[in-house]
Parts: structure tokens; sequence; C-alpha cells
């Protein structure tokens, strides 16, 4: 049946729940933008593009992921004091909301810093270490670690960043996305993880 031909009163409805859900859209971005201005910029920056490798770069991240996580803080299976106070008012659409926001935003890109140390990073994240059991990370993260839904985006991260939380699942510091990670971490050594962390932020 053509478009056209549609009863009148159910093409109305139709073009009603359309500017419905456009309308939610648009608050739903605009209700991120304020809590995003009024906390979360102080550390992630104004465009998530971060400028301590403390915090993590959220330009680009994936929306579920960022949500997931928010709700990992509230509930506390992910451990942060400073985090749990950002996010113990919001509501799972804000969370939402706020994946949705940076999402959509360019991260910042740079060359590795070692080149070296990247250079090995990448052999490890694409092939693994079949002599001590390390998995290639390209498995659950793709070659170009971009990010899919509920797995973060690796590419463009800070390196110091990236270590720091390979080595919280090394030691089962993190406690949250652990069913493959403590798995995966606790095979690697540090020299491994900061090879991995350095070739990602260049890619």
């Amino acid at each position: 049946m053509k478009f056209s031909t549609l009863p009148a009163v159910g093409l109305a409805l139709a073009l009603g729940a359309v500017l419905a859900g456009q309308a939610h859209a648009q608050a739903d971005e605009a209700r991120a933008k304020k809590l995003a201005g009024g906390s979360c910029f102080l550390c992630h920056g104004a465009q998530g593009e971060s400028t301590s490798e403390v915090f993590p770069r959220l330009a680009g991240q994936d929306a579920a992921y960022i949500a997931k996580q928010l709700a990992a803080f509230k509930n506390g299976q992910r451990k942060s004091t400073t985090m749990a106070d950002m996010v113990a008012k919001l509501t799972p659409d804000e969370m939402a909301a706020l994946g949705q926001y940076y999402q959509k935003m360019r991260p910042p890109t740079e060359a590795a810093k070692d080149a070296d140390l990247a250079s090995m990073g990448r052999y490890v994240y694409l092939h693994g270490n079949k002599f001590s059991g390390v998995p290639a990370c390209a498995s659950c993260h793709g070659a170009t670690a971009q990010g899919a839904a509920h797995l973060p985006r690796l590419a463009t991260q800070f390196s110091g960043y990236l270590f720091t939380q390979l080595k919280q699942f090394n030691k089962r510091e993190r406690t949250n996305d652990n069913a493959v990670m403590h798995a995966v971490a606790e095979k690697m050594t540090e020299l491994e993880m900061a090879a991995v962390a350095e070739y990602l932020s260049g890619q």
C-alpha cells in the first residue's frame, strides 16, 4: 500500500507520532546539554575532549556504553566517589540522553607519542600473545576499536586512562564489565597494557 493511500486519520496519527518523537528527542538533547554544561564539562571538557588523562574522553563514545557506565556508577558496580555523587540524581532517560549527546561529538585525534611502544601495542591488540594466552583485543573490540553497543570506543582515548583501567581489571579493582576483562587483563604484563593503551591513543 502506498503512503498516499493511507486514510487521512491514519496519516495524521502517524505524522503526530513522528513530530512527538522529534520533540521528545529535542527535549532529551536539551536536557543532556544542560546536565553536561552544569557539571560534566568540569572534568570531561565542553566537547567531551577532556584535558587530563585522569578523565576519559567522552566525545564519540558509544551512547549505550556511556549510559551503562553511568548506571554502574549509580548502583555501585563501578567505584568512584566523584562519579557516584554526580550520577546520584540521574534518571535512566537522562543517562541515555547524555550518551546520545556525547556520541554525536567528534573525538579529538592525535598521533601516539611513543611510536615503538604503539607498534608493540598494535600487535598485541590485533593478535594477542600466544605465549602467555592473552587474546587479541580486536576479537571483541573490533579492528578499529570504534566502539559498539555496550562496548567502549577505545580509539583516540588517552593512553594513561586506558592503562589505568587495564590495571584495575588486572587487579580486580574494577568490578563491572568484568566477565571477560578480568580473564584477559590478568594475563597481561604492565608493558603490554602500556603498549596497547599507547597504540589505541593514536587510532
